[in-house]
């Protein structure tokens, strides 16, 4: 009963052992000190070789020695990693925010695979979501001022998508319309592999985008002049997507650049800040104009 009781003291002391918390927390979470900075390369080693090691198990050409030490290893790397989400889990005053975060959703699915391995079979395979875990090296190598141009990007992604949206809607409409009439052209050859709707369409899909597998292929002068038009107009249309989207950085670049703070005149604020990144004041946000031609042609066109 006191040896019971003893380690129960013992286990009430570790769960509350403030300092060791913080030196574990400055090794795990921290990439400044040296010990962070170590501690992250090897978990950044492990991890890549751990998916090295799912990649190779699935070639089958090994050994049945060699796959007992690659599954061997596999289950080291997993303990240290399952060691290492408690240890991020312990550390922490509130873990429930680590634990339905980003990182920590990624760290537990990298983990459960080998454990569910048990009960269902091939479960094991899914441990190349750990790769998504290698996301932690732009915190090492401090490279997390490419963020700012991430958002750039994806703004202007967002901003252009219902255009996009109404392109892609068009490229439907003249792929379906193209396989149509390529069925009316080539669909009464003998044996002609365009015996239905369906797979005419997969065929102006592939001829458009300029893939071209070649399984099907017109054998008439018009099938093959259609042919020929689908493909001169699929590299006309290619590029509409990139220029949209580049439109929009060049637009959301230039609004970065007026934004200019009041107080130290610096400029390259993101849209949604509030404050100023050099020297916290605030400032102004600029409504959107939209400017008098567009205006002029949407009133134009409204019905």
């Amino acid at each position: 009963m006191n040896y019971l009781s003893k380690w129960r003291r013992k286990w009430h002391q570790f769960l509350h052992d403030e300092d060791l918390k913080q030196r574990i927390y400055s090794i795990v979470f921290e990439s400044d000190t040296p010990k962070g900075k170590l501690f992250n390369i090897i978990l950044i080693g492990s991890i890549t070789l751990s998916v090295l090691l799912v990649i190779l198990e699935s070639m089958h050409i090994f050994p049945h020695s060699a796959y007992l030490a690659l599954r061997i290893t596999e289950y080291i790397l997993t303990f240290f990693f399952t060691v290492e989400y408690l240890a991020r889990i312990y550390c922490l005053k509130q873990p429930r925010k680590y634990i339905f975060s980003f990182f920590g959703i990624v760290d537990l699915l990298a983990t459960l695979p080998v454990y569910l391995s048990f009960f269902l079979h091939g479960s094991h395979y899914l441990l190349v979501i750990r790769a998504f875990r290698l996301i932690r090296v732009f915190r090492i190598f401090k490279l997390f001022t490419f963020i700012n141009e991430g958002n750039l990007l994806l703004r202007s992604l967002w901003i252009s998508a219902p255009k996009i949206s109404i392109f892609f809607f068009f490229v439907l409409i003249l792929v379906t319309s193209m396989g149509t009439v390529m069925y009316m052209i080539e669909g009464n050859v003998p044996d002609s592999q365009f015996n239905n709707i369906p797979n005419s369409i997969y065929w102006a899909i592939v001829t458009m985008t300029t893939v071209g597998y070649g399984d099907i292929t017109p054998v008439t002068p018009t099938g093959r002049f259609l042919s020929a038009v689908i493909m001169l107009i699929g590299y006309t249309i290619i590029a509409v997507p990139t220029g949209i989207v580049s439109a929009t950085m060049v637009s959301e670049h230039k609004k970065q650049e007026k934004r200019r703070c009041p107080r130290c005149h610096r400029d390259r604020h993101e849209f949604e800040a509030l404050y100023c990144k050099y020297c916290g004041a605030r400032l102004k946000q600029e409504k959107p104009e939209t400017p008098e031609k567009e205006r002029r042609a949407d009133e134009r066109f409204r019905f």
